[in-house]
C-alpha cells in the first residue's frame, strides 16, 4: 500500500487518511483549512504551489490577552474609531501561495479592507474595520488557515521606532551640489574666454559658493563633530585630516573668489564630501529582514493565563507577581521561575541550557523561566517576577551592554594616525621652506598640501571594500551585522563552537541497533507500531527503519512518558524506556535510547546519535592549521568518542557547560590575549556570543531565529566557514593595497602642492580620480574574492 500525500500540507498520511472530494488529508485540521478556502472560493491557493499549507495548531484560549485594550494599543500601528492597522510576523510564509492567500484575506472576512505581505521580513500588514472585527479575531482567522502569527514580548513596545534617514538626506544634498558645481566649473577648466564667461564668471563662482554652503555646514557636519571629539580625547582618527581638508578647501576657495584670484576648489570640496558619504552609506548596508539583537523578549509571550479563585484571566507578563498561580498550555514558554503545582510537566530547556532532551518534572519541582512545556497543560506558582528570573538574570550580565567596537582599533584609524602626523609635518616644513624662498607662496603651499593630501582615498577604501564584501557574503548566506564585524573576523585566532544545533544538525538523526537480531515478523510489528505514534523519537526511528508491509494492529496503547505497546495476531511488542520494556541496567546512560521487547523477551535497543553537519571533519582539519579549536557543549559526554574520531587531535572538548560557564571560559581566553570567534545556535549561547570578539549564530532558517549575535550563518553553509574567514583576511589585504595606490596619488599631488604649482584643474583631476580609482579597484578585487567562494 502506497502512502498518500496530504493535499494541504504535503505530509505523508501515515495514519488514517481522510478523503474529501477525492483529495487526501492527513488530519482534520488540514481538511478544515481546505473547507474554509473552498467555501470562500480561494482554492487557487493550491494551483500556485502544490501542498503549500501548514497544519493548524490547537490554540484555544491562547490569544485571550488580545482582548485587553492596553495590550492592543501597544501592538497596532494605527487606530481610530473604525479602523486599525497592525503588522504581524508570520513565520510560515515561504512561497507564492502564502503571499496570495494573505493578500486575499478580505475574501475570508469582509471586515478586512487591506492586507500586504513583506516576503523578506515574513510580515503581513492588515487594515480592518474595528466595528465588526478585532485583533483577536484576525489572529484566530490567520491561525485557522495555518498562518499563526508569532507575537512575543519583544513586539510589546511603546511608540514607533524612529528611522534615521539623515545620512540619505546628506548624501542627496552633497550629490546635488557636486553635480551642479562640476557643471558650472567646466568653462574655467578649459579656459573658455568668450564674452559670456568674462561677463558671468563671478556669478558662476558665487553660485558654486552657495552650493558648497549646505555641503560644508550640513552634509559634512559629522566629520567635524567626530574630529572635535577625537581631539578632545587626544586621539588622532581619520576624520581629523578630512575635517581639516574640508575647512581649508572652503576657506581658500572662498578667499579666491572674494579677492578675484581664481575659481577656488568648490568642485573638489563637494566631490570629496559626496564620495565620503557614499562610502559611509555603502558601509552601513545590512539586512533589514534579520535581527542581530534578539534576547529573551523575542520568545516570551506578551501575556499569560493567571488563575484567581478558579477563574482564568490573561495578564501581562510584566504584571506577574510572586505567588501568582499560572496556567501554562502545551508548547508555551514558562515566563518566570516557579513551582509545579499539578499536571504532567515535560520541559524543553534547550533555549536555556542547550540540552536537547526534555526534562520530566513532578509536583513540587522547581521550573525555570525559558523552558517550554511539551506535554499538555500544567499549573505552577510563580516564585519570582520576570525581571528576577534566571533567564532574565543571564541577560543582565554587563557583557550585553558592552559595545565590541569600543575596544577595537580599525585599520583605517591605525593608519590615519600616522597619516595625519605626516601630512601636518609636510605642510609645516614646506611652509617654512617657502617663507625663506618666496614668502608670498608660503600660505598657498600650506593650504595646497592640506587640500591635495586630504585622505579621501584612504577613507573610501575600507567602506567600499567591506560594503561590497558584505553584499557578496550575504548572497552566500553569511549575514554580518556591519563592516566592523568583518574586520574583527580577520583578526580572530581562537574558534569556539557549541555542539547541539551548531556542529550537529537538528533535521537529521542516526540510530544504531544493539542486541538480538529481529526477525521479519518482529521488524514488521516494530515498524507498524511506530507508525501509530507521534512522539519525536518514534517519528525519527520510523523514518530510519526500512520499509515494511502495512498491517492492521489488533491493539495499540501509548503510555505517556514511558513508551508504546501493540499486539498483532499472537505477537506482542513494547517500545520505550528500559524500565518500561522490562530491562534492568546499572550502567549510566549517556545517549538517548529506545528499548524493545517482544513477547516479554528483551531484544535490544536503538541508540540515537547526533547527526553531524556535512563536511564537519574536513572543515575542522582545515581550521586547525591556523586556529585553536574548542567545543563547548551544554550536553553530557555521550558523544565524546564520536567527536574524537571526527575532529583533529588536540581539539579541546568540554561538556556540561552552563551558559555562564561558556561566557566565563571565553572571557578567560580573552584575558590571555586571544581573539575569539564563538559559533552557537541557541538562546543559551547568547552570553558567549556577546562576550566573544565575533559571535556567529548558526540558523536552519535565518528568518525565524537567531540569538543576539554579530553574524548569522545559514546552516547549509557551515562547511564554508573557513572560506568566509579567509575572505575577511583578503579584504584587509585589498585595503592595504588601496592605501598603497592612494599613497602614489598623494606623492604626485604633493609634488604640485609643495612646489607651489597646485592649480584648481590639477586638484579637480587628481582628487576625483583617486576616489574613483579606489572605488573601482576595491569593487573589482572584492568581486574576484566572491567568485572564489563556493
Amino acid at each position: 500500500m502506497d502512502y498518500k500525500v496530504c493535499y494541504h500540507c504535503g505530509d505523508n498520511c501515515t495514519e488514517t487518511t481522510i478523503i474529501l472530494e477525492d483529495k487526501p488529508f492527513c488530519c482534520q485540521g488540514c481538511k478544515t483549512v481546505y473547507e474554509i478556502l473552498s467555501e470562500s472560493d480561494l482554492t487557487c491557493y493550491y494551483d500556485l504551489q502544490s501542498s503549500p499549507g501548514a497544519i493548524p495548531k490547537e490554540i484555544e484560549g491562547k490569544y485571550d490577552f488580545l482582548s485587553q485594550e492596553k495590550i492592543i494599543e501597544k501592538l497596532v500601528e494605527f487606530s481610530d474609531d473604525k479602523t486599525q492597522i497592525v503588522t504581524l510576523y508570520i513565520p510560515h510564509i515561504h512561497c507564492s501561495s502564502c503571499i496570495w492567500i494573505l493578500e486575499n484575506l478580505n475574501k475570508l472576512n469582509t471586515a478586512i479592507t487591506l492586507s500586504q505581505v513583506n516576503f523578506g521580513k515574513k510580515t503581513v500588514r492588515v487594515s480592518y474595520n474595528t466595528e465588526v472585527f478585532s485583533l483577536k479575531q484576525l489572529v484566530l482567522l490567520l491561525s485557522s488557515v495555518g498562518y499563526e502569527p508569532y507575537i512575543s514580548l519583544d513586539d510589546y513596545k511603546t511608540g514607533q521606532e524612529n528611522v534615521n534617514r539623515s545620512l540619505i538626506y546628506k548624501l542627496g544634498v552633497a550629490g546635488f551640489a557636486f553635480g551642479n558645481v562640476m557643471f558650472l566649473s567646466f568653462p574655467e577648466y578649459f579656459e573658455v574666454n568668450e564674452f559670456w564667461l568674462e561677463q558671468y564668471k563671478h556669478v558662476f563662482r558665487w553660485v558654486m559658493f552657495a552650493f558648497s554652503l549646505p555641503v560644508v555646514f550640513y552634509a559634512a557636519q559629522d566629520y567635524f563633530v567626530s574630529a572635535y571629539k577625537a581631539l578632545k580625547t587626544k586621539i588622532l582618527n581619520i576624520d581629523i585630516p578630512i575635517a581639516l581638508g574640508i575647512v581649508v578647501l572652503f576657506i581658500r576657495s572662498t578667499a579666491e573668489i572674494a579677492l578675484d584670484l581664481g575659481s577656488g576648489f568648490f568642485d573638489s570640496l563637494t566631490g570629496l564630501v559626496f564620495f565620503l558619504l557614499l562610502g559611509k552609506f555603502f558601509q552601513q548596508k545590512t539586512y533589514s529582514f534579520l535581527s542581530f539583537e534578539r534576547d529573551y523578549k523575542s520568545y516570551f509571550p506578551i501575556a499569560i493565563t493567571k488563575i484567581t479563585n478558579g477563574l482564568e484571566t490573561p495578564v501581562q507578563v510584566y504584571d506577574i507577581q510572586k505567588g501568582d498561580r499560572l496556567l501554562i498550555r502545551n508548547q508555551e514558554l514558562i515566563p518566570v521561575d516557579g513551582i509545579l503545582i499539578n499536571g504532567n510537566a515535560k520541559i524543553d530547556y534547550s533555549f536555556v541550557t542547550g540540552e536537547s532532551e526534555a526534562v520530566k518534572k513532578q509536583s513540587g519541582d522547581k521550573l525555570f523561566a525559558g523552558g517550554k512545556q511539551t506535554s499538555g497543560v500544567i499549573e505552577m506558582e510563580a516564585i519570582k517576577s520576570v525581571e528576577q528570573s534566571y533567564l532574565t538574570q543571564l541577560w543582565s550580565n554587563d557583557v550585553f551592554n558592552k559595545n565590541k567596537e569600543d575596544g577595537f582599533t580599525t585599520l583605517t584609524n591605525a593608519i590615519s594616525k600616522r597619516f595625519t602626523i605626516a601630512v601636518l609635518s609636510i605642510a609645516f616644513i614646506a611652509t617654512i621652506v617657502w617663507l625663506f624662498l618666496d614668502s608670498s607662496k608660503a600660505l598657498n603651499v600650506f593650504t595646497a598640501v592640506l587640500i591635495i593630501a586630504c585622505p579621501c582615498a584612504i577613507a573610501l577604501s575600507a567602506p567600499f571594500t567591506f560594503g561590497n564584501l558584505l553584499r557578496i557574503l550575504g548572497k552566500k548566506k553569511f549575514y554580518l551585522k556591519n563592516a566592523s564585524v568583518l574586520e574583527q573576523l580577520a583578526h580572530v585566532d581562537t574558534l569556539i563552537f557549541d555542539k547541539t544545533g551548531t556542529i550537529t544538525s537538528n533535521k537529521k538523526s542516526d540510530a544504531q541497533y544493539e542486541g538480538l537480531p529481529l526477525n521479519q515478523t518482529e521488524e514488521t510489528l516494530l515498524k507498524n507500531t511506530l507508525r501509530g505514534s507521534n512522539h519525536p523519537l518514534s517519528r525519527s526511528l520510523y523514518d530510519i527503519l526500512k520499509e515494511n508491509a502495512i498491517v492492521t494492529l489488533d491493539s495499540f496503547e501509548e503510555h505517556l512518558g514511558q513508551g508504546i505497546e501493540a499486539t498483532h495476531n499472537t505477537n506482542h511488542i513494547k517500545i520505550g524506556s528500559a524500565k518500561f520494556v522490562g530491562f534492568k541496567t546499572e550502567t549510566a546512560v549517556l545517549n538517548t535510547a529506545v528499548h524493545i521487547s517482544t513477547n516479554d523477551s528483551y531484544k535490544g535497543k536503538f541508540t540515537f546519535y547526533n547527526s553531524y553537519r556535512k563536511g564537519l571533519s574536513k572543515l575542522f582539519n582545515t581550521l586547525k592549521k591556523h586556529y585553536d579549536l574548542v567545543i563547548l557543549s551544554g550536553d553530557n559526554e555521550g558523544e565524546l568518542e564520536n567527536l574524537k574520531k571526527l575532529l583533529p587531535a588536540k581539539t579541546k572538548l568540554l561538556f556540561n557547560q552552563k551558559p555562564d560557564d561558556k561566557l566565563e571560559y571565553i572571557k578567560y581566553y580573552q584575558s590571555e590575549g586571544a581573539k575569539v570567534l564563538m559559533v552557537g545556535d541557541g538562546l543559551n549561547d547568547a552570553g558567549a556570543l556577546a562576550q566573544s570578539n565575533v559571535g556567529i549564530a548558526i540558523s536552519e532558517n535565518v528568518n525565524v531565529f537567531s540569538p543576539a549575535c554579530d553574524a548569522i550563518l545559514d546552516a547549509s553553509k557551515f562547511n564554508q566557514l573557513d572560506q568566509y574567514i579567509k575572505a575577511s583576511k583578503s579584504a584587509i589585504k585589498i585595503i592595504k593595497w588601496s592605501f598603497v595606490l592612494s599613497f602614489c596619488y598623494n606623492v604626485v599631488g604633493l609634488y604640485f602642492a609643495v612646489t607651489g604649482q597646485l592649480a584648481p584643474v590639477i586638484a579637480a583631476i587628481l582628487m576625483p580620480l583617486s576616489s574613483i580609482s579606489i572605488v573601482v579597484f576595491t569593487t573589482l578585487a572584492t568581486n574576484w574574492i566572491g567568485r572564489r567562494l563556493q
